[in-house]
């Protein structure tokens, strides 16, 4: 898939992307995918390059770009070594909801002005931190999402006033979210909470679990599971063709 990489402009300095479309002319419908703690690497390249060949221009963004040119991690050790867990946690830290929606403000008004994007509104999708990121978009910028997909989002629901099922009367976006069994960040008493709250809010929403550890859609994670990486690709491109192409 071609791939430009540029920089774009934020309230705090400027953030590496990378935008993947696919072969032929376009405009396409936009998307922006966020990664995993992990942050953007080779995987990532490629699940973006994956999703920009079902007919998306897709926006791969750096969000860790505060931390100046930090080092990738190796996803099959970090947890397992305390200096790179703590690296990894101090980062995470860093990407609070309010720096969150500043820059996708910034990341969304950059899709709007590419002659390869087509629209205003557009789609998010992310995995594990990600996931928590795409609901948080979908309720700080709603005039801008029209679809969020969520994959093994940690964090969708919890005791916190930034908690993002309170985003959810603020939605205008259709919503998937897809959570791994036996995760102690998304369970299923969090489920039928992010549930009630959105059909309380009229959102079109699909709440599902996936037979499948943390971690699940993301090759390079040692819970990766193939099968629950084929279905989350097929719940995800059904959403965007759904909410994103024109009829």
């Amino acid at each position: 898939m071609p791939k430009i990489t540029d920089t774009i402009t934020t309230g705090d300095g400027a953030c590496t992307v990378r935008l993947f479309t696919p072969e032929g002319g376009g405009p396409w419908p936009g998307v922006i995918m966020y990664t995993d703690a992990g942050g953007v690497r080779d995987t990532f390249d490629r699940m973006a390059a994956k999703l920009a060949g079902y007919g998306y221009a897709v926006l791969l963004p750096d969000v860790y770009y505060r931390s100046g040119g930090w080092a990738p991690f190796d996803m099959a050790t970090v947890f397992g070594d305390a200096g790179e867990r703590q690296r990894l946690f101090s980062m995470i830290g860093s990407v609070t909801p309010d720096r969150t929606a500043d820059d996708a403000d910034a990341f969304f008004a950059y899709l709007a002005g590419r002659p390869e994007v087509s629209g205003d509104r557009f789609g998010v999708c992310g995995y594990c931190m990600g996931g928590r990121t795409s609901m948080i978009v979908a309720g700080r910028l709603p005039q801008r999402v029209a679809a969020a997909a969520s994959f093994h989002g940690g964090g969708l629901v919890t005791d916190a006033a930034d908690s993002p099922h309170l985003l959810a009367d603020r939605m205008t976006a259709a919503v998937y979210v897809g959570g791994a069994e036996n995760d102690a960040s998304f369970t299923p008493a969090h489920a039928d909470q992010l549930d009630r709250a959105l059909t309380a809010a009229g959102v079109s929403h699909t709440i599902e679990f996936y037979p499948a550890a943390h971690g699940f859609a993301v090759p390079d994670n040692p819970p990766y599971d193939a099968a629950a990486d084929e279905r989350h690709w097929a719940a995800m491109t059904s959403l965007f063709d759904s909410a994103l192409r024109r009829k």
